[in-house]
């Protein structure tokens, strides 16, 4: 089934100034060569300043560009999803692994934002999961609850913890990793977040709650909001997530073929979320039920 097609817009940087808009378009949008977007401006899919390109223009900064892809098929994603609190002002749903939260890599209504506004139009998250991360995701209903979140997301007075299935089994019982996050080389994307002696400080606290002959799963709190910084945080102190294909053991990207931060294959779940309600007060204790996936772990003597 196809969807409605996007119009996706850019605004022309300085350090693009000069390109041909071809040239242009197969640097920002890589997923295409060359061939492939002359034949979209011969389709008259790509607009400069409102006017239909052929791709010889030289672009200049502060143009705006619009590309206006037609319909297409997405990708399969499941289409359901709990609700676990709804109110005037929160909505708050148990998220599936598969689901992306947002638009973006080939999704727009396979998405979990398209699903819950068909439930709740005025709705927005405060935070996003990955697409294979399962568990909570907070929706404002309203911009002053939003704004409320975007100040706090990152603070203790949102307290946010996760459980993850990690390779090897763990020798102490409580990490606090404060592992930096930064950009790094990535051989298909060009850069991806990754465990860099010249990213950002991060924080986490990972408890052992169970323990296999070849895996550990980590109770894990947030302190601070980097991209896919569970993942990266317990690879980088030799415990990457089961089924992970792009973070190998040092947090760093695998050496031979990784993947792209959206595929799966590993679990992870956003499990809590506690705080005080932004207009009531009231303590708000959100608990998403842990996926089947496990249910085999083997109780450790830590809880």
């Amino acid at each position: 089934m196809l969807n409605r097609g996007y119009a996706y817009t850019s605004i022309i940087g300085s350090k693009h100034h000069g390109q041909t808009l071809l040239a242009h378009l197969a640097s920002l949008y890589s997923h295409s060569s060359s061939q492939a977007w002359q034949q979209a401006l011969n389709k008259g899919e790509v607009m400069l300043d409102g006017v239909i390109a052929d791709g010889s223009e030289s672009v200049a900064a502060g143009q705006t560009l619009v590309w206006n892809r037609p319909p297409w098929t997405e990708p399969d994603a499941p289409r359901h999803f709990e609700v676990l609190l709804d109110d005037p002002h929160l909505l708050a749903v148990n998220k599936p692994s598969g689901l992306p939260t947002l638009p973006g890599g080939g999704f727009m209504e396979n998405t979990l934002l398209r699903l819950v506004q068909k439930h709740c139009p005025g709705a927005n998250p405060v935070h996003r999961l990955g697409r294979a991360t399962s568990g909570i995701v907070l929706f404002a209903r309203t911009s002053q609850v939003a704004s409320y979140f975007e100040a706090n997301w990152n603070t203790s007075k949102i307290q946010k913890i996760y459980r993850a299935l990690a390779q090897h089994v763990a020798q102490q019982d409580v990490y606090e990793i404060l592992t930096p996050i930064g950009l790094v080389p990535h051989p298909r994307l060009g850069s991806v977040w990754a465990a860099s002696p010249h990213g950002k400080p991060s924080r986490s606290l990972a408890k052992v709650i169970a323990r296999t002959a070849r895996t550990t799963t980590f109770e894990v709190s947030l302190y601070s909001g980097r991209p896919h910084q569970i993942r990266i945080h317990l690879a980088s102190i030799g415990h990457p997530l089961v089924g992970d294909p792009l973070y190998g053991a040092t947090g760093q990207p695998l050496e031979t073929n990784p993947g792209l931060p959206g595929d799966g294959g590993y679990l992870l779940h956003a499990q809590y979320l506690r705080f005080e309600h932004p207009i009531t007060g009231e303590q708000v204790h959100l608990e998403a039920a842990v996926p089947p996936g496990f249910s085999s772990e083997e109780p450790s003597a830590v809880r």
